[in-house]
């Protein structure tokens, strides 16, 4: 069976995080292992709270992962200080870890930032240079391309512009009310767009948490960037077309909407 790890903090409420990864790893056929950034008290309606881990606890978790079960690619979710973004960048490329799948969190749904320009800075320097592809929606984007992106084109332009300058591939993920849900990745060899359907799911918490799990999972088992790119939007259109709907405010996919088998069938007392 192949491994994926993700490198990311816990959403307390399932829906994103470290959570998310699992859940989309393990629906995705890979075997999940994790080491944890930070635990967050947090549900569909907010954060209430964050606890980050030492950076000595976070390379402990990555070394006890590596020295015994190595994994076949690694996810890489929203790290908010420097000290653990230099740990991780420090110990993947201790283990020549290959397959690395870059979120790379830094601004929220509102536009606002959610990380501090050094940390960006930190990021920029000694993380994104590992990986084999990045994932960033149009915020994230801009901040990494230095321009504002307001058309298709431009989405080109930029992930261009970012993939050259760190000299990996760049899915540049559409929505935020450009481009719905049509996708752009650029790879040395050229850009494709990947066209989705615009699913009417107001439940969109942790999408971007999947799609790159998900992406992680099948680059594990041996495909190809847009083979794994063209799977992993399939899965998460499935995912939200399940229309799971939980939690007052912008609720979780339904990850497990196609696991079936003998234990997930009815609930009890029904048939």
């Amino acid at each position: 069976m192949k491994t994926a790890l993700t490198i990311a903090g816990s959403d307390s409420s399932g829906g994103a995080g470290i959570q998310a990864d699992i859940k989309t790893m393990t629906a995705n056929g890979v075997f999940a292992m994790s080491a944890v950034t930070a635990l967050t008290a947090q549900n569909t309606t907010g954060v209430q709270g964050i606890f980050e881990v030492s950076a000595e606890f976070l390379a402990k978790q990555i070394d006890s992962i590596f020295s015994d079960i190595w994994p076949d690619a690694v996810k890489i979710g929203m790290v908010s200080s420097i000290d653990l973004i230099e740990t991780i960048a420090e110990r993947l490329t201790f283990y020549r870890a290959k397959n690395i799948v870059v979120d790379p969190v830094m601004v929220a749904t509102s536009g606002s930032k959610l990380l501090s320009d050094n940390a960006v800075d930190t990021l920029k320097a000694k993380l994104l240079p590992l990986a084999t592809v990045l994932t960033p929606n149009i915020p994230e984007a801009e901040v990494l391309s230095g321009m504002h992106i307001t058309s298709p084109e431009d989405m080109v332009v930029a992930a261009e512009k970012i993939g050259r300058q760190y000299g990996c591939a760049v899915l540049c993920k559409g929505g935020h009310q450009l481009n719905d849900a049509n996708d752009l990745l650029w790879q040395e060899s050229g850009s494709r767009w990947f066209y989705g359907k615009r699913i009417d799911n107001p439940n969109t918490h942790g999408t971007g948490c999947t799609l790159s799990s998900a992406i992680a999972s099948n680059l594990a088992k041996g495909y190809d960037l847009e083979t794994a790119v063209e799977r992993s939007k399939a899965y998460i259109s499935g995912a939200l077309a399940a229309m799971l709907d939980l939690g007052k405010g912008s609720g979780p996919m339904n990850h497990a909407f196609a696991i079936g088998g003998e234990f997930a069938g009815e609930e009890r007392g029904q048939k």
